[in-house]
This record gives structure tokens, C-alpha cells and sequence, in this order.
């Protein structure tokens, strides 16, 4: 703790810690004022609004698998600090955007034929916004702390990151959607102004970008309008290939593709567990969007709990000795939670309780305490996987390792959607679908265990190279 509390107090570490706090809680903010206000106040049946919220999951993942790859040859190769400032200048015109777009569904404007494409399309702006700063913040630790401080550094940020989720999770659910247009704009002036104070991070490598696809086509196309036209599909074709080949590149590490591939299955959990809160609490629950959002924040706290909690138990040592019992418990957790929402009874009224209301239910407390033991259970199992991310591959590509993460975890969480959306077309009721995610958490803790054994197994080796 003594490490962490210091770190906070340094300038090489808390205004990229503040920057991030701002981003994600900027994300979250719009995302859940978003789902929650077409939830519950455009759609009146859990089969459209669960439809809805698989819908803009699956556009947030969509430009980290498109564009992951570029994000992180960026990273490797352009001041981490002068990236982190053109990203964050970005996102003043993407929420700019979603501020009219909630004001066009607020008043009742073209909601259905140009409101919510356009809502849509911001959510697809801020992920790509998001793409291109999730390899700085964890790629950059290395670089500005000292090596016993990268995992207390990763923990903090993790945690923040989530209690800036909480924050603006909480907002969206209880503030008024007017409200939360302008806020978005505010949040992310500021969040500018805090990022020119993150230090510079100059490349640690001659490593050159390269695009295979565009250099041939645009010797070819001498127009300027058609070659730039072009350059749109191809661009895309180049990208994927750039990020399979990124993907690649990290299998020959099996501590960290192990890790890779631990996350990514972390993270299709958690895409159908987000999937199903607002209409989970809406039809099963007959609660307020601010029970959903309650929800939300339950999640976050607990992720942020486990962030912190596996640092003071593992002081400071990067393992993941921990992760196959933490997801396991994880899973006991997830059943629990749908045996409670199962046994739920609905008020006679038949009415949308809001949260003071519903919280003197029987039932409200266990619920809310088994998804914060969901969640703590999850924190413990996925932040030092995070830390394998940075401290086993070289040191010049933290940020190419990060991005080859973001990519598996998209394609991970994309499919997580998937299948919810196709549950939800089945007529599979959202709370049985609690059940997969529940069966889901036994394959993440044999990922886990074969993680551990692949550390114990490079260990052993590297002790008999030393002799």
C-alpha cells in the first residue's frame, strides 16, 4: 500500500491515472445514459431491449478489432504522451456529437429514423477513441515506474478506471438525461487539459510502421479522390491483416498468450453479464433504470476491490497462483445470483420500484450482495493477468502486446454478444441466460490453471539456466 499511496503522489504516474479516470468515466457515462434512456423510455418489451443493448455492445467492440493493431505499432512508435493528447482532443468531437444525439432522442426528434443511428455511431467513436488509448495506459507503466512498481501501478489504474466507470455509471442512472449531454462535453474539455500534463514517453524502439496493402495501391491510383476513397476499404483489409498477424506474433509466448486468452474469456462473461442488467432489472425485477445503474456500479466496485485486494495479497509479485480459484468463486457467485433473481416476486403493484423502494425488498440485499461477489471475485482473477501482459514481453513492445490483447478480447466479447443476441431471438429469458455465464467461469479457471503452470514451468527453466 505504501508503494501505491506514493505512486499517487508523483507526476510521472497520476495525471495519466487522471486522464484515464476521465476517459472511462466519460465512456461510461454516455454508454449507460444511452442504454438506460432507450430502455426504459423508447422500447417497451425485454426482447427489443435486450436486442438494443447486444446491438451497442457489439458496436463498441467493433473498432478495437479493426483498429487495435494500428493502435498499438502507434504506441510503439510515437511519443505514448503526444498519442494520449490528440486521442483525448478527439473525444471533445465525438461527445459534441452524442450530445445532439441525446437531445434529438430527448425531444422526441426523428428518434427511431436519425437519433439513435447517430447514438450508435458516437458509441462507435468512443471505442475507436478507446482502442487508441487502451495500449498507452498499460504499456506506459514500465516506461514512467521503476519494476516493482508496474503491478501496484496496473492495480491503481485498474482500479480507478473502475471506480470512474462507478461514477459515471451512477450518474447516468440517477441524473437527468439533459443533464448528462452537457456533462459529457464538460468531462471532456477537462480531460483534455489533464492529459498534456502526462509526461512525454518517447518510442523505445527504431521499429517502422508498414502497410503492405496501401503502398501498392496508392502507386497505382494517382487521383487524389479516388485514392482516397480507396484507401477506406483497404485500409480495413490491412488492418486485419495486421492484426492477425499482431495476434500471432504473441502466441510464441505461452505465458503470455495463456494470459491473452484468460482475459478474453474473463471478458465474454462479463459482455453477457453487462448485456443483461438493464433488462434483467427492468422485467425480472420490475425495477427504476437506477436499480439498473445500481447494478452497474456494484459491478465496478467490486472489480476495483479485487484490483487492490490481489496487489496486498500478492505483494507486489506478478502471479497467477490465485486466478483459477478467484474465477471459480467467481462462478458460485453467478449462480447464486440467478437463484436469487429466480426466486424474485414481483411487487403487486406491478409497478417500476425506484431504488429506495426496491432496496427494502427481501430479496435486494443477497442480490446485490452476490454481484458484488461476482465482480471482487473477477477483479482478483484478472488484474495481475493484465501485469503478465507488460512484464513478459520485451520492453519495447508493451504496447503491441497490449493491443494484441485488446483484439482477442473484442473477438471474445463480440461472440459473448452474439450468443446473448441469439438466446434473446430464441425466446431465452434474460435471467436464464445468467446460467451460461455461470458454466462460462470453469473454462476461465482452467485457463488460469494452465497460466500458472506455464509460470511455475518458465520458472523452473530460467532457475536451471542460472545454475
Amino acid at each position: 500500500m505504501t508503494t501505491s499511496t506514493n505512486l499517487l503522489r508523483q507526476k510521472r504516474f497520476m495525471p495519466l491515472m487522471v486522464t484515464q479516470f476521465f476517459n472511462a468515466f466519460n465512456d461510461n457515462l454516455f454508454k449507460t445514459a444511452l442504454v438506460l434512456f432507450v430502455v426504459y423510455s423508447v422500447y417497451n418489451d425485454e426482447k427489443q431491449e435486450a436486442l438494443f443493448s447486444g446491438l451497442a455492445s457489439v458496436i463498441f467492440i467493433v473498432p478495437f478489432v479493426l483498429l487495435s493493431a494500428l493502435a498499438g505499432q502507434l504506441a510503439d512508435t510515437r511519443d505514448k504522451a503526444a498519442i494520449i493528447r490528440v486521442v483525448k482532443l478527439c473525444e471533445i468531437g465525438w461527445a459534441s456529437l452524442g450530445a445532439i444525439g441525446l437531445f434529438m432522442a430527448w425531444q422526441g426528434i426523428m428518434v427511431h429514423t436519425v437519433a439513435i443511428p447517430l447514438l450508435l455511431l458516437v458509441v462507435f467513436l468512443a471505442a475507436a477513441q478507446s482502442t487508441f488509448l487502451g495500449p498507452i495506459k498499460y504499456a506506459i507503466l514500465p516506461q514512467h515506474l521503476e519494476a516493482e512498481q508496474v503491478l501496484p501501478g496496473t492495480g491503481l489504474v485498474e482500479a480507478g478506471t473502475y471506480i470512474a466507470i462507478l461514477t459515471g455509471t451512477i450518474l447516468a442512472g440517477f441524473i437527468a438525461v439533459e443533464l448528462a449531454m452537457v456533462l459529457i462535453v464538460i468531462t471532456a474539455i477537462v480531460g483534455y487539459f489533464v492529459s498534456r500534463l502526462v509526461p512525454d514517453a518517447p518510442p523505445q524502439s527504431d521499429y517502422e510502421m508498414h502497410y503492405p496493402l496501401l503502398e501498392p495501391y496508392a502507386k497505382k491510383v494517382t487521383n487524389p479522390v479516388l485514392r482516397w476513397l480507396g484507401y477506406v476499404p483497404v485500409a480495413i483489409a490491412d488492418q486485419v491483416t495486421m492484426s492477425f498477424k499482431l495476434v500471432r506474433d504473441t502466441m510464441h509466448n505461452r505465458e503470455i498468450w495463456l494470459a491473452i486468452v484468460a482475459i478474453s474469456f474473463f471478458w465474454t462473461i462479463g459482455a453477457v453479464l453487462f448485456i443483461q442488467f438493464p433488462p434483467l432489472a427492468k422485467n425480472q425485477l420490475l425495477a427504476s433504470k437506477e436499480v439498473a445503474s445500481f447494478f452497474l456500479v456494484i459491478f465496478s466496485v467490486g472489480i476495483a476491490i479485487g484490483s487492490v485486494g490481489i496487489n496486498a495479497l500478492l505483494k507486489g509479485e506478478v502471479s497467477a497462483r490465485f486466478s483459477p480459484i478467484s474465477v471459480i468463486v467467481m462462478g458460485g457467485f453467478v449462480i447464486g445470483f440467478y437463484v436469487i433473481a429466480k426466486a424474485w416476486t414481483p411487487n403487486a403493484a406491478g409497478e417500476l420500484l425506484p431504488i429506495q423502494t426496491w432496496l427494502l425488498e427481501p430479496l435486494a440485499i443477497p442480490l446485490s450482495l452476490m454481484l458484488l461477489g461476482i465482480s471482487t471475485a473477477g477483479g482478483f482473477f484478472v488484474v495481475p493477468l493484465y501485469a503478465f501482459l507488460t512484464t513478459r514481453c520485451a520492453h519495447d513492445a508493451a504496447a503491441r502486446t497490449i493491443a494484441a490483447n485488446n483484439i482477442v478480447n473484442s473477438l471474445s466479447m463480440v461472440i459473448g454478444s452474439v450468443i446473448a443476441i441469439g438466446m434473446t431471438t430464441l425466446g431465452i429469458p434474460v435471467v436464464e441466460q445468467l446460467l451460461l455465464a455461470g458454466a462460462m467461469t470453469m473454462v476461465s479457471a482452467w485457463l488460469g490453471w494452465l497460466l500458472f503452470k506455464a509460470e511455475k514451468d518458465a520458472a523452473a527453466l530460467k532457475s536451471e539456466a542460472a545454475q
